[in-house]
């Protein structure tokens, strides 16, 4: 009788753990303060991940294994249209545009952009991460929606070919069921908009930190999408110029590989709504380091701010 009992106890204890090991590849924790992340790992040109997740905050854990710079952009698409709808009307216009700019033809490149389907408009860029470099990782904190959203990087290759069209796209699905969690406590406060640029309090010192970004506004630049937050720490060969033209992908040689030399990406927040607040966390040594958005001409815009950490 108690080797019966014995078995029918470890019966329990071995479906419990295979039960504990499904929610947990669903929902993957970590041990830091206790926080829920959503794990995702770029190898090549792929986004390894869950395919729902919670709705509410949710914490991510980007991590690059990869040899090319990469972000993660979470787009939310109108009703009915699906990844093949993307992959079918958006992606062939955005490559065929591409194309004639590598050619120096904007004109023609124009023309191709005016293929995109007449409800492009009303996509929505809901957050995601910072550009990161090579062989790094980053964490990011976003309030998200309950429904369908596409998980997407659309840095280029040397050819001008985009990440997405080599298979950087993923469906990720948002569960009604909300997440419990609460957004972190940031020590850094920064707030973009279009008139203000890139404002911040908070004293940036060598260590940890949590920093929230706060989307005062958002606006639709020349390049397609809105404002966003990368951090990007600097070496004694970098140049701003460089890295400013280099930020905007429909400059033939901007958001494409190799990056601008003597930078590198440390993550960020990517294009948020209005109203809405994101959080990324990062550890800083002493350098110099910059606050730069995805859009065209950044400086003239107040999207470019450098500062130094001692």
């Amino acid at each position: 009788m108690k080797l019966k009992i014995l078995t029918f106890l470890v019966a329990i204890v071995i479906i419990s753990c295979k039960s504990d090991k499904k929610e947990k590849e669903d929902y993957a924790t970590i041990n830091k303060e206790k926080k829920d992340y959503i794990e995702v790992v770029t190898n090549v040109m792929d986004f390894v991940t869950v395919d729902t997740i919670k709705s509410g905050w949710n914490t991510f854990k980007y991590i690059n294994k990869s040899n090319e710079p990469h972000f993660i952009l979470l787009d939310d698409y109108p009703e009915g249209k699906t990844l093949d709808t993307i992959k079918a009307r958006v992606m062939p216009a955005f490559d065929k545009g591409m194309a004639f700019i590598m050619e120096g033809d904007m004109d023609a490149a124009m023309g191709a952009f005016g293929e995109l389907p007449k409800w492009f408009p009303e996509v929505k860029f809901v957050g995601g991460t910072g550009l990161i470099s090579p062989k790094r990782e980053t964490i990011m904190t976003v309030n998200l929606e309950p429904g369908p959203h596409i998980m997407e990087c659309y840095v280029k290759m040397a050819n001008g070919m985009f990440h997405v069209s080599m298979g950087m796209v993923k469906e990720l699905f948002v569960l009604e069921e909300d997440s419990g969690n609460e957004p972190p406590e940031s020590d850094i406060n920064i707030t973009i908009s279009s008139t203000e640029g890139i404002t911040y309090t908070g004293e940036i010192l060598k260590g940890s930190h949590i920093i929230s970004v706060h989307y005062k506004d958002q606006s639709v630049y020349e390049n397609f999408v809105g404002h966003d937050v990368n951090l990007v720490k600097l070496d004694d060969t970098a140049n701003l110029e460089d890295l400013e033209a280099w930020m905007d992908w429909m400059n033939p040689k901007g958001l494409i590989t190799p990056t601008p030399t003597g930078v590198t990406f440390l993550g960020g927040v990517n294009n948020g709504l209005p109203g809405s607040t994101h959080y990324f966390e990062v550890d800083l040594d002493p350098g110099n380091y910059a606050f730069i958005s995805e859009v065209p001409k950044a400086s003239s815009k107040g999207l470019l701010k450098t500062f130094t950490v001692d």
